[in-house]
């Protein structure tokens, strides 16, 4: 049976999960610390509204300059690969001959096939690039659309447990945004297993734990926050 396997190579999953989670998580325990340091609502949904717009503007900047700087150096690597195939051809053509003579190949079959590769600068440039630098240089990536999606999904995370501050305060919107921040990691938990294949459970628990631990520890800080200042 024929099978096929997801993209993991180029880090959209992971930037998206982390995005929501990190938003989610952050938000949630920024509400729930400041819930218990002030008595006024107001208070909490400026608070919970800085904070998601604060942090997805944080994590935007962060992907982009990240991932800039990342496609920078591997262009220059680049660039140096592409000269050093249009100036030193004979080099090249034997640097893959012996990567592919390391992997097995006869030595005859190797030569030949890294001058078939040689033949085209741009096959040449790719193969070289993928082989020695482990980069595809077709999937640099986006640094715009990174820091973009990056944005959303701090957003989208982070306004799940503001939404009950729209409507209500005190301990009902306390216990609103507690158990929708619940909700969500459990959501986040129960996807990450779907496209694992590992125990929902263990995924599950292990990003409700994370969220209640961070919750609980600006809870407690608020709390005492609340009563000194």
């Amino acid at each position: 049976m024929v099978h096929r396997h997801r993209d993991v190579s180029g880090g959209a999953a992971r930037a998206a999960i982390f995005g929501v989670s990190d938003g989610l998580v952050s938000n949630v325990a920024l509400i729930l610390g400041v819930a218990a340091a002030v008595s006024g609502g107001r208070e909490v949904l400026i608070a919970g509204v800085a904070g998601l717009l604060a942090g997805a503007f944080s994590m935007a900047a962060g992907e982009y300059v990240s991932m800039r700087a990342q496609a920078e150096l591997v262009e220059r690597e680049l660039e140096i690969e592409r000269r050093s195939i249009a100036e030193q051809p004979a080099a090249e053509t034997d640097e893959l001959a012996a990567i592919y003579r390391q992997r097995g190949i006869e030595s005859g079959d190797a030569h030949k096939m890294a001058k078939a590769v040689m033949a085209d600068p741009e096959v040449a440039l790719e193969v070289h690039a993928r082989e020695e630098l482990g980069i595809n240089p077709a999937e640099i990536g986006n640094p715009v659309a990174a820091a973009a999606s990056s944005f959303l999904a701090f957003a989208v995370g982070a306004v799940i447990p503001l939404m009950p501050w729209f409507f209500a305060d005190g301990n009902r919107a306390i216990i609103a945004s507690s158990v929708l921040g619940l909700a969500a990691a459990a959501a986040v938990g129960g996807t990450l297993a779907y496209f694992t294949e590992r125990s929902p459970v263990r995924t599950i628990g292990r990003q409700v734990s994370w969220g209640v631990g961070a919750c609980a520890v600006t809870w407690l800080i608020g709390t005492w926050l609340g009563t000194v200042v």
